[in-house]
């Protein structure tokens, strides 16, 4: 199993002050975790590549693009950013692979998404691609969803095919929702309401990493 990475998620943080948020937590995280959306995959819209460009941060930025048909250019604009890795989705694209062929040539990570009723069978030919897979815990778009735990079969199912693979969770996850998800395979858990609607955001993530342990 690879390393457990806490990635606290921007979208339940204050992004009037985005740095301030990210520097409280900066210490304990693995990875930021980047929401983009477009109000056509999914139904909010969020920030965009030049909100990203202001993010100041040691801390890999994982930047997960709930968008329909990225195009290179937009893509390139996310790298250009800064991002780290880039998730894009299986229903949003036609052919995935273009998109994820773009990510590796621009020397970045590339990482598949897909929402909990999509079968792990639409992405098992990226998998010798990728080098991430996201399986979404709600249905993406809001944050402070109720954790779906049906999904944790393809969790499972996906640690038995790739036993290296990076395993990204994200909606619901909680101290107890993580643990469940760490038992079915996955190791890079990311964290919006519960580290960012808590008083203590330290105290917050170590509850999450005690969970694990």
């Amino acid at each position: 199993m690879p390393k457990i990475k806490i990635a606290p998620s921007i979208l339940s943080a204050d992004l009037s002050k985005v740095n301030q948020e990210i520097k409280e937590v900066e210490k304990y995280a693995d990875l930021i975790h980047v929401d983009i959306m477009d109000g056509i995959f999914v139904p909010p819209t969020t920030v965009d590549a030049d909100f990203v460009k202001t993010i100041k941060t040691k801390v890999p930025l994982d930047v997960h693009l709930m968008v329909h048909e990225p195009s290179n250019s937009y893509i390139k604009g996310f790298i250009d950013a800064g991002a780290c890795s880039i998730t894009i989705h299986e229903e949003a694209c036609k052919n995935p692979s273009e998109q994820l062929d773009f990510i590796k040539k621009n020397k970045t990570k590339a990482a598949v998404s897909i929402k909990p009723n999509t079968s792990l069978d639409k992405i098992k030919k990226y998998l010798d691609i990728v080098d991430m897979v996201l399986i979404m815990t709600v249905e993406p778009g809001w944050a402070g969803q109720k954790f779906i735990a049906s999904t944790m079969p393809k969790v499972k199912e996906l640690r038995n095919l790739k036993p290296n693979l990076d395993i990204e969770v994200d909606g619901g996850i909680n101290p107890i929702t993580a643990r469940i998800a760490y038992d079915e395979g996955a190791n890079v858990f990311v964290a919006g309401t519960s580290i960012f609607g808590k008083k203590d955001r330290i105290e917050a993530i170590k509850e999450i990493m005690n969970g694990l342990k």
